[in-house]
């Protein structure tokens, strides 16, 4: 058996987990947030079958895809001095995906 960690954006949430839902797989999901920019995360924890994986990272690439937004950058400010903030592009969306063995499952 097999524990997948899925770290994805708030927004491709609902729709994973509902075609995850859908192919017979159990989902449990877990509010989190990224440490970059601060923003809404969720973690979905997955146990499959070994011989799943496959179907359950196919689902995800499926509903988890990249996307740029535009974020000011908020320097470090020195004391006294002020900065103004300066608008980056980041990649921000995808998944985060680690896959666990998992020893026993007991289920009460």
């Amino acid at each position: 058996m097999k524990l997948i960690v899925c770290i994805v954006q708030d927004q491709d949430t609902h729709p994973l987990i509902e075609d995850l839902t859908e192919s017979n797989f159990r989902v449990t999901k877990l509010a989190s947030t990224g440490g970059f920019l601060k923003s809404g995360n969720t973690t979905l924890l997955i146990g499959i079958k070994a011989e799943e994986k496959e179907r359950v990272f196919e689902i995800i690439e499926k509903n988890c895809k990249t996307r740029k937004v535009t974020t000011p950058l908020i320097p470090v400010s020195i004391p006294g001095e002020t900065y103004i903030p300066q608008p980056i592009d980041v990649k921000v969306g995808g998944a985060t995906i680690f896959m666990l063995d998992v020893e026993r499952h007991i289920k009460i």
